[in-house]
């Protein structure tokens, strides 16, 4: 007899599927868990995780799936299951009320609230049994509901004083002031710069690659700041130079176990200092960002163990992620047949019946022992700088595990298609295609792009959502990252193909950005649209996380689409995107290094390469080859006739390559070395 569902089996999630079986009477998100908590007269306690989450399925298995906990719960509280992914919003809330109460915060995310969603008792992984000073999670529920029958008044106290502070930390946080609104100037936004850059360089690993120390994350936000910061010549004091702090940290983490040395791909970070036991959950957003900053680490150095990296995480996602109705999956887990990073690991015996007589030197290559060096096996891992070199042989022996480790037990894939992190791994594709030349990238940018156009827009009215719909489920409208990020995939698209259909597309989604998330009194973005549900706060992002802002990203995709659309409004939307936040930047510049990156093309302007029809297949590639944040390649491929000229090619010739800034147009370039110095001169670059 199939086990019970739950209210989650109708859900678009995999997470929330993944406790449709539970025997917690679990509720999804929503007004009717609100409803139920108001009549029941019972706290709400709201599980906020995700798929990929390790600890989630832990407190899942120990607690949620154990019919004597769950009687518990059923009996005294109304449960509310969350995927922090399709939620953000939602998570964004109670994560502050979690930081707020504990000084920290991660998931799985507990949170005890009232029925009307104010939080007054808050953490994240209960034991099931008490741990190392932690009440296991019965006793939490225990002393919950005493304190809701017992002591009501205290309850409701603690929940108006966490209510208040999440208001004043989210909801206030992004009012702007007068010193915000100040315009920075070439010379403050150097500052910044130079102070982040000291900053990093100062807590740089100089033994390990890396900025901090364990845990590790990979930072690609960051790590491009410094390679951005060496393009212009900003450095950061006495400290170690910005892009030898850049590219030892490429190094280090695509030489370490954090990197799949068989099938490629990023997990999500690293547990100690050397980069090399990793935890082992692959998210589709780290694989879009960390393969932008390797691909202008290979145009700024012309290395090409940076472009390899490159090549086999693109792989990887296209291989892995791919979904045959299109889109990418989300995350893959790190748990397989119930362990952490089973599918990843080898002995040396697997290897010897695997490889045969190369086991040897492959164990020598890769760094395995009898001993192994994560529980009795091996995370497989090269010397740092060695990075992705491979001999013949030992490229032989890659494959062969490759396709043993195929007959293995995948982790599980969280097949849910999210607009904001497709839209990244979309513009991810479409700036590599255009700077290598890569027609099949180039097909899968295109391809994922029509996804995001079609199955990510409401049919109607085009307003964009979180997740592509499941039949017969609710969709769940888009967020600004989600806007944010599509407006920028489909500007990269344009520059990508010489296709005006997707500038129209990122223009208009650039007023849906504005027209429903825009907080014209206090500058920046809302989190959410003026057309969603309200929540305890309405809340906005003001600094980058493992992802940009939607505030950097929105005004990087403006201030870009400016110049590929001709409307000045894009532009001065994102001055004032930027406005709005510039004393947080000079404050705080390593908290914002995407809004840095915004900042930059609104402080010292876009530098516009407008190509004719006839010159364009000549002299795309001068332009896309080479990593300079602040170009914008404008150029139309003739592909339909009912296409109308970009505003910069109107009345110019068609064999010429036009360089623009601020409107104004250096003299025509017709061949690589016109168009290199017209650049260079534009650019303030001197050879």
């Amino acid at each position: 007899m199939a086990p019970t569902e739950n209210r989650l089996a109708g859900e678009t999630s995999p997470y929330l599927q993944q406790h449709a079986h539970d025997p917690v009477d679990w509720f999804p998100y929503g007004p009717e868990a609100f409803a139920r908590a108001a009549e029941l007269d019972r706290p709400l306690f709201l599980s906020i995780g995700y798929s990929a989450c390790h600890w989630c399925h832990v407190m899942g298995h120990e607690s949620f799936a154990d019919p004597a906990t769950a009687a518990q719960m059923n009996d005294t509280v109304v449960a509310v299951k969350v995927d922090r992914e399709e939620r953000p919003d939602v998570d964004a809330v109670y994560m502050e009320a979690v930081q707020a109460a504990t000084g920290g915060g991660g998931w799985p995310m507990s949170v005890f609230a009232t029925p009307d969603g104010r939080p007054f008792f808050t953490g994240t992984y209960f034991p099931d049994r008490p741990r190392h000073g932690s009440p296991s999670f019965r006793q939490v529920l225990a002393a919950v509901a005493d304190a809701w029958q017992q002591r009501r008044h205290e309850v409701v106290a603690q929940a108006d004083a966490l209510s208040g502070a999440v208001a004043r930390r989210l909801g206030n946080g992004g009012r702007a002031t007068d010193a915000d609104a100040a315009t920075l100037d070439e010379t403050r936004l150097a500052s910044a710069t130079s102070a982040a850059v000291g900053r990093l360089t100062e807590i740089a690993d100089p033994v390990h690659g890396g900025v901090g120390r364990a845990p590790k994350f990979p930072q690609p936000l960051l790590l491009d700041l410094l390679l951005r910061a060496h393009l212009d010549g900003v450095g950061g004091g006495g400290g170690p130079a910005p892009l030898k702090v850049a590219l030892d940290a490429l190094e280090a983490m695509a030489s370490g176990g954090i990197w799949d040395h068989v099938g490629g791909g990023f997990a999500r970070y690293s547990v100690d200092r050397e980069w090399l036991v990793p935890h082992f959950e692959k998210m589709l957003y780290d694989q879009a960002l960390l393969g932008r900053v390797y691909l202008h680490a290979w145009q700024l150095t012309g290395d090409g163990r940076f472009r390899r990296v490159l090549e086999e995480l693109v792989a990887y996602v296209l291989r892995d992620l791919r979904l045959d109705d299109g889109g990418l999956a989300s995350s893959e887990d790190a748990d397989s047949e119930g362990e952490e990073g089973r599918f990843y690991l080898w002995t040396l015996d697997e290897l010897r019946s695997v490889l045969g007589g190369l086991a040897g030197e492959a164990a020598a290559f890769w760094g395995l022992s009898e001993a192994g060096n994560f529980e009795g096996s091996n995370i497989l891992h090269r010397p740092r700088q060695a990075m992705l070199e491979r001999p013949p042989e030992m490229e032989e022996a890659r494959q062969a595990l490759f396709e043993a480790r195929a007959a293995r037990v995948r982790p599980g894939r969280d097949d849910k298609v999210l607009a904001e992190w497709n839209a990244m791994m979309c513009a991810t594709l479409a700036e590599a295609a255009l700077a290598t030349g890569s027609a099949d990238w180039a097909a899968a940018a295109v391809e994922l792009g029509e996804v995001l156009e079609g199955a990510l827009r409401r049919p109607d009215d085009g307003r964009v959502l979180r997740a592509r719909p499941r039949p017969g489920a609710e969709a769940i409208l888009g967020f600004a990252p989600d806007v944010a990020w599509m407006a920028e995939a489909f500007s990269r698209l344009g520059e990508l193909t010489g296709d005006s259909t997707w500038v129209r597309r990122a223009t208009g989604l650039a007023d849906q950005l504005l027209g429903l998330f825009e907080d014209r009194e206090s500058g920046g973005l809302y989190t959410t649209g003026d057309d969603a549900e309200r929540l305890l706060v309405r809340p906005r992002e003001l600094t980058d996380g493992v992802v940009p802002s939607a505030t950097a990203t929105g005004a990087v995709a403006l201030a870009r689409l400016g110049a590929l659309s001709g409307r000045s409004d894009l532009l001065e939307a994102a001055e004032r995107l930027v406005g709005a936040h510039g004393a947080l930047l000079e404050a705080a510049p390593t908290a914002l290094p995407e809004l840095q990156r915004a900042a930059d093309l609104v402080v010292r302007g876009t530098v516009d390469v407008a190509l004719g029809h006839e010159a364009a297949p000549r002299l795309r590639g001068v332009v896309s080859a080479r990593f300079e944040p602040r170009v914008v390649l404008v150029w139309e491929s003739g592909s339909s006739s009912t296409q109308e000229p970009p505003p910069l090619l109107e009345g110019r010739e068609p064999d010429a390559a036009y360089v623009c800034r601020y409107g104004e147009c250096r003299l025509p370039a017709r061949d690589e070395a016109g168009l290199v110095a017209e650049l260079d001169a534009a650019l303030g670059r001197s050879r």
